[in-house]
């Protein structure tokens, strides 16, 4: 039978799209704004050689090589715009912050190109003024345009003038963060119009303050929904309300207000989460590895790490033998102590430090070092307070098992112990251990002679792997130089 001939509701079934399908939120805008950065990279290149051979019309000629530079400027600007996320930026987002991701994307680019060009010497037959020129001018003309850009968008669609009537259904700290995120971003043009929740007040269901600003149970809902006084509807209602929730969406179907379902994932405590696209069907990660979903990240972070220790051994190579000598006559001894602890996936490996005690403890017990601790030698004492035994991990750097910064490595014994009173103490190893740590600079670094201290520590570990970034590392590794010298937990 021809489809025109077709019942209407088999119709619509063969037309609709497969049950679940969620679609990515992309849009022709951000299509848009990267061709016209491509085109910026270029232009601007071809403008420089434009200029200077205007006014010196016998030095400057075009050649293969400047457009090597343009379409390797192009794609490495690309990759660095991707990876900041330079156009997955949302309405109301603030422009310093999409500026930042755009100077910080072309920075990198300049920097990536420097490092290919002089190891492959193909800086000659090209003006170094041409090529300077070019990335000034690049640099002023994306930020100029995303600026513009910006403007553009919140003039051509201002919120005053395109708002949308949202209600909120829970009046719980989820509907309370959203809330916050509607006042703190005005340019997404939402306006409040109140909380729906018809459910009795109780310890955990309402953020306290909020009921002020309860305009009514679900019926009113409906109702203000029917009437247009709401156009569109966050559902923030507990994941364990499924029954509910759908009871809400069905009788929402039946007007012309957009609605959104907001499930409550921070009831979690979410660690490197994100959503993942399958087939359409959105999978989101609770517990994971900030390397998981992004191996460029893990090859960068490696990258990094294998560039700066190579660098590091070089600069401490002599005072490492001198050190080493001065544990073998402070006291007897081997010189470097390997020490059993966990890596990453909680899969064990050895660490090495230069022995600083009069003890090798690698056991089912292993006693943390206190103040005055009896075990320790003076000479042994000042490497630990200027964290000089821990130069060797840079070798276990080189070899993998570590990195320059995360959590770091407990004894077997330490870990075995405290896994079974902090929760979640385990997600600190889904990223390698680290020389030194967010948890380091934070003061957390010594003796944990309480559960409390531990418990902070953990916590500082799980918020670096929550918020991993290279900018993160570098600013771990900065701070850490500073810290050394004047941090009173070290013994």
């Amino acid at each position: 039978m021809p489809l025109e001939n077709q019942p209407l509701e088999q119709s619509v079934v063969i037309n609709a799209a497969p049950a679940g399908f969620v679609r990515p939120h992309l849009t022709k805008q951000q299509a848009l704004v990267r061709v016209i950065d491509s085109c910026i990279v270029l232009m601007s290149l071809w403008l420089s050689i434009i200029l200077l051979k205007h006014n010196w019309p016998s030095e400057y000629d075009w050649n293969d090589l400047y457009l090597t530079y343009g379409f390797s400027g192009l794609l490495l600007f690309q990759f660095f715009a991707e990876y900041n996320e330079v156009y997955y930026s949302w309405r109301g987002a603030l422009l310093s912050s999409q500026l930042f991701r755009i100077i910080g994307s072309w920075l990198l680019t300049l920097l990536t190109m420097m490092m290919l060009f002089f190891l492959t010497r193909a800086v000659v037959d090209t003006s170094r003024l041409a090529i300077g020129i070019w990335s000034i001018n690049t640099l002023v003309l994306l930020t100029l345009f995303h600026a513009a850009y910006h403007y553009f968008v919140r003039i051509a669609r201002p919120a005053e003038r395109h708002t949308l009537s949202v209600g909120i259904v829970g009046s719980t700290a989820l509907g309370h963060r959203l809330l916050e995120t509607f006042t703190s971003m005005p340019a997404l043009g939402y306006q409040f119009v109140g909380y729906y929740d018809d459910r009795k007040p109780a310890a955990g269901r309402r953020v306290s303050g909020a009921d002020t600003r309860v305009r009514g149970g679900l019926d009113q809902l409906y109702e203000d929904t029917r009437l247009g006084k709401v156009e569109a509807v966050f559902v923030t209602l507990p994941m364990a309300a499924e029954n509910r929730v759908r009871g809400i969406l069905e009788r929402l179907s039946d007007t012309t207000a957009t609605v959104f379902y907001v499930p409550d994932l921070f009831a979690f405590n979410l660690v490197s989460s994100r959503c993942v696209m399958m087939q359409g069907i959105p999978c989101f990660s609770v517990y994971g590895s900030p390397f998981d979903q992004e191996p460029m990240d893990g090859m960068l972070k490696r990258t990094a790490d294998v560039l700066l220790s190579v660098l590091i051994l070089c600069l401490i190579a002599l005072p490492m033998l001198f050190i080493a000598i001065g544990v073998k006559l402070s006291s007897p001894g081997p010189v470097i102590f390997r020490q059993r602890r966990y890596g990453v996936d909680g899969l064990p490996i050895d660490v090495w430090k230069f022995r600083t005690m009069t003890v090798c403890e690698n056991g089912e017990k292993v006693t943390q070092a206190t103040r005055n601790d009896p075990r320790i030698k003076p000479y042994g004492a000042f490497l630990r307070k200027y964290s000089l035994d821990e130069l060797p991990q840079f070798f276990n750097v080189l070899q993998g098992r570590m990195s320059i910064v995360g959590p770091r490595p407990h004894a077997v014994a330490h870990n075995e112990l405290y896994r079974k009173d902090i929760s979640q103490y385990m997600l600190r190893h889904k990223v390698k251990p680290g020389i030194t740590g967010l948890a380091q600079i934070s003061g957390c670094r010594g003796e944990t002679d309480t559960l409390e201290k531990m418990e902070r520590r953990v916590a500082y570990d799980l918020r670096y792997i929550q918020n991993w970034s290279l900018l993160l590392d570098v600013k771990v590794i900065f701070l850490t130089i500073f810290q050394v010298f004047r941090d009173p937990n070290a013994y």
